[in-house]
């Protein structure tokens, strides 16, 4: 028997045999090996020996967290209002042998339990609150998932909500309704801006007349004060002017000095009436200047101290 021919054909067979007895698993991934149709182990990542023809590989799955876009689906809120509503699933595989036989297809096991788990959510709530609780429908689909995804070894990391889009009369209405609103807003901030300046006008106005009002009240004060020094100096001046007359009528010649200017004014002030009037006036009698001096004299006497009475000596 020629064995010449069968050298080559014991090469492939190891060959087969090592490519098929070899599996080499990549990073953060994980094979599920059966062996004779039945569960055997999952392969780790890294080089893995199975036996030929009797394990075969027959799930692979990817371990890194996998976004899945949920199907637009229309939802009704709670005061009958058509929402059509968008998503984003994040999940991640660990467990392969569940994710292997605990479901036939746990991806569309996951997009069908988000879309009926999100108009279950939306059904209970009204068209207002659905763009304000984005994050409460968010945290509810995932509790919702992530109960039911423990028998498919799945973990569910978050839910997102893409897009909310009611309809054209809706949006119409609450574009008007926002624009209201915001013309609303205007008007109390132009009002309040009025009111607020009346005040500082008003504030302004009564800070500026207790400034006048003081102001005044100084001057007056001011005047007042020196109205008094001017008083209190003109009657030193007097004092000191009667004073010094009274002095001077107790010296020789003084008598005779006071006739003379008592005269002197009386025909100063004679003259005065005179050019007062278009027609000379002339006394009737002169000696009237002469008993008018007298008059004046004998009442500056009156007025004199008494002259002291001169002491002999002894």
């Amino acid at each position: 028997m020629n064995f010449a021919f069968l050298a080559p054909l014991l090469l492939v067979a190891a060959v087969v045999f090592v490519v098929q007895a070899v599996k080499v698993v990549p990073q953060q991934n994980a094979w599920v090996v059966e062996r004779l149709g039945k569960f055997h182990a999952v392969l780790s990542p890294g080089l893995n020996i199975v036996i030929p023809f009797v394990d075969r590989v027959a799930y692979r799955h990817s371990l890194k967290e996998i976004p899945l876009d949920v199907p637009s689906q229309v939802c009704i809120t709670r005061d009958n209002t058509q929402l059509t509503v968008d998503g984003i699933i994040y999940f991640q595989v660990t467990d392969a042998m569940r994710a292997s036989y605990g479901s036939s297809d746990f991806i569309v096991a996951i997009t069908q339990l988000a879309q009926t788990t999100l108009r279950s959510v939306v059904g209970k709530l009204e068209l207002d609150r659905t763009f304000e609780e984005r994050d409460d429908i968010n945290s509810a689909v995932v509790r919702s998932l992530d109960e039911a995804a423990v028998n498919w070894g799945v973990k569910v990391l978050r839910y997102e909500i893409k897009d909310l889009t009611p309809p054209t009369e809706i949006l119409r209405s609450m574009q008007a309704q926002i624009t209201a609103e915001r013309e609303k807003r205007a008007l109390i901030a132009a009002s309040e801006g009025r009111k607020q300046e009346q005040i500082n006008i008003a504030t302004g106005e009564r800070e500026a007349s207790i400034a006048r009002s003081e102001g005044e009240k100084q001057a007056q004060i001011n005047r007042a004060q020196g109205e008094a020094a001017a008083t209190l100096a003109i009657a030193a001046a007097s004092a000191r002017a009667i004073e010094t007359i009274a002095g001077a009528l107790s010296r020789p010649g003084g008598m005779e000095a006071v006739n003379l200017r008592v005269a002197e004014r009386y025909v100063e002030a004679f003259g005065e009436l005179a050019r007062t009037n278009n027609s000379l006036i002339v006394p009737a009698n002169m000696n009237d200047l002469g008993s008018a001096i007298a008059s004046a004299m004998q009442i500056v006497k009156s007025q004199s101290p008494a002259e002291a009475p001169v002491r002999r000596p002894a």
